[in-house]
């Protein structure tokens, strides 16, 4: 089927923002802030309208490390899978994590996105994140 499917006005500003090396999302009912946004908030229903930009930098809260990527992953070499709570952010963000020293990942630890070369207003446009020490 010969069909293209839109982001609609949530992710798309999202993804607007990306594509601007800046990450957007929305304030909730009780002021904190989820990243990245969904237009509603997932504890009442009530629908969002305030958006605010968030780091580009946060902390690790938790992450999986993958010894033997699989085709189908972002790398060839082994990384990790995290879950990093943006500067400024309220909720987690899932995405990949590159690190040459994995055995001296902490919660806590800080670490920073890596931007594509060239965005393209997409997800991809963070290949990853990276701990700070290691830029």
């Amino acid at each position: 089927f010969d069909y293209k499917r839109t982001t609609g006005p949530v992710i798309g500003r999202f993804y607007g923002g990306l594509l601007q090396r800046r990450v957007l999302g929305m304030r909730r009912g009780d002021g904190s802030v989820m990243v990245p946004p969904t237009g509603y908030d997932p504890a009442t229903g009530a629908a969002l309208d305030e958006w605010v930009e968030v780091g580009t930098a946060g902390r690790l809260e938790s992450w999986s490390w993958v010894s033997e990527p699989l085709d189908s992953h972002p790398f060839d070499e082994p990384f990790g899978w995290a879950l990093v709570r943006l500067d400024g952010a309220d909720t987690n963000v899932l995405h990949a994590l590159r690190t040459s020293r994995p055995e001296a990942l902490r919660r806590g630890t800080r670490v920073v996105i890596e931007w594509a070369e060239e965005t393209s207003g997409s997800i991809r446009d963070i290949v990853c994140f990276v701990p700070e020490d290691e830029l």
